[in-house]
């Protein structure tokens, strides 16, 4: 399997890249073990942070041109490529300013003399996805960096110039040859990187097949793993939900991305009949008037989907649905033009028996539900396999906060989609993985939390009772 750009505005193909060989990746691994062993790790953390700071710095000076990239590579309209930069930026400077902090000593209370301290493991693996190829590598690079570990990154095979653009970021800033290694290897070649003593750990965003396999590889070696895989995010408007606030943000938290994210909104939850047709009214008024067009053109408003296997697999799905007895209300059908598009499409009436009802649909799609009741919204959210996000809408702050409690998932926000910010932590529960990426719980993720214990020459150890 070739590393290929094939634009899906357009079904050219670009570049090619073949995989990397046996041969060469033992050398890369080495090369990482020889970085890290030698010199990154024994770098100086304010070394380090001045490293990580330069690289966003270089994102953020060459924006454009890297949106451009990441455009030309999977198809992402440049507003979003742009605000997906300007993330990926903010985190390597968010983990740069705070990993000092983060690697003090920590006391124990209750233990005197015992504190805890930070190291780094070794070689983590990143496994990574298409659809925020920059932000994906940055959520990984930035803490992994900042502790101290060097990276392997393996990429999807669909965006591989977004893959070498965001190491020669890196290079460019001062990050040396070895502690940030992008390759373009095959299934069984990362199975064989997992094996390698000398990898720590690894983690993967991507399909819930593929993170089975990975953690099953990776417990067999006896390494430690983070999951982000699939969702499907309910948002659930409350009776008292502001119409227009909720509807920009539904639109927001649904087309970022053409959908093509794990935390998009991928079901729409209202409470009450009355408010059915007015919220349905809208939200295929505002998905309908979407324009597609060329990602680069900032007038552009519906960029394609990043393939044409996603697109035939999004058909599909909403074939299933149709015939399983939903409702499409709208779109639905393949645009008839060059490149990979698809309708904004809105599925409804879908019974509990329907394939769609805890399926992830991963696209331009929008389930949209309706409930006669909290409860019954809680429990309709809660009804699926997955658990990474959801939303609660409502102007009763203290009742969002108590059902934002009760859905299932690793993140849950009031009046916002699932969104992200390098203070917060990222991850789900169930069917979506565990571990969490970003803030402080994303830089503790593969670190040897060691304990060192000091007492004076002479004392007994710790309850031990010398007469006894």
């Amino acid at each position: 399997m070739a590393y290929t750009t094939i634009n899906p505005a357009t079904g050219i193909v670009g570049e090619t890249f073949e995989n990397i060989t046996d041969a060469a990746l033992a050398c890369r691994i080495d090369e990482l073990d020889l970085c890290f062993r030698t010199d990154w790790r024994l770098r100086p953390v304010a070394d380090r942070s001045r490293i990580v700071a330069s690289a966003a710095k270089i994102i953020r000076d060459e924006i454009q041109t890297l949106a451009e990239i990441i455009s030309r590579d999977m198809g992402k309209l440049v507003s979003h490529a742009v605000g997906e930069l300007a993330l990926s930026a903010a985190i390597l400077d968010y983990y740069a300013q705070t990993a000092s902090e983060f690697l003090e000593p920590k006391a124990l209370p209750g233990a005197p003399g015992a504190k805890l301290h930070a190291q780094p493991l070794g070689i983590i693996l990143a496994v990574e996805p298409w659809n925020f190829p920059f932000f994906q590598l940055a959520r990984v690079a930035g803490p992994q960096l900042m502790v101290g570990n060097v990276i392997v990154a393996k990429h999807a095979s669909n965006v591989p110039q977004c893959a070498l653009a965001f190491e020669d970021v890196l290079r460019r800033a001062g990050v040396p040859a070895g502690a940030y290694v992008n390759v373009f290897a095959s299934t069984d070649q990362v199975g064989t990187i997992i094996d390698d003593p000398r990898v720590r750990g690894v983690t993967l965003t991507g399909s819930e097949k593929a993170g089975a396999v990975v953690a099953e590889r990776a417990a067999r070696n006896l390494k430690k793993s983070v999951l982000e895989l699939g969702g499907s995010d309910p948002l659930i408007v409350l009776e008292d939900a502001p119409f227009e606030p909720t509807v920009f943000n539904a639109m927001v938290g649904k087309m970022n991305n053409a959908g093509q994210s794990c935390v998009a909104t991928k079901r729409m939850i209202v409470v009450g009949e009355e408010r059915e047709r007015q919220f349905l009214e809208a939200m295929t008024n505002a998905m309908g008037s979407l324009k597609p067009g060329d990602p680069l053109d900032p007038g552009t408003t519906l960029a394609p989907v990043s393939s044409e296997g996603a697109l035939e697999g999004l058909l599909a799905q909403i074939e299933q649905a149709r015939n399983a007895g939903a409702e499409i209300v709208l779109g639905g059908n393949r645009i008839d033009r060059p490149g990979s598009y698809l309708e904004p499409t809105i599925i409804t009436n879908i019974g509990i028996d329907n394939p769609v009802y805890r399926q992830e649909i991963f696209g331009p799609v929008l389930s949209f539900y309706v409930v006669p009741d909290e409860e019954s919204a809680i429990k309709l959210a809660n009804d699926v396999p997955f658990g990474l996000g959801g939303s609660v809408f409502t102007a009763d702050l203290a009742r969002g906060e108590r059902v934002a409690l009760q859905i299932e998932s690793g993140m849950s926000f009031v009046n916002n989609p699932t969104w992200s910010t390098p203070q917060m932590p990222f991850g789900g529960i169930k069917n979506s993985g565990y571990g969490r990426e970003l803030s402080q719980l994303g830089f503790g993720e593969f670190v040897n939390w060691k304990l060192v214990a000091i007492s004076q020459p002479g004392a007994l150890p710790p309850g031990f009772d010398a007469a006894g």
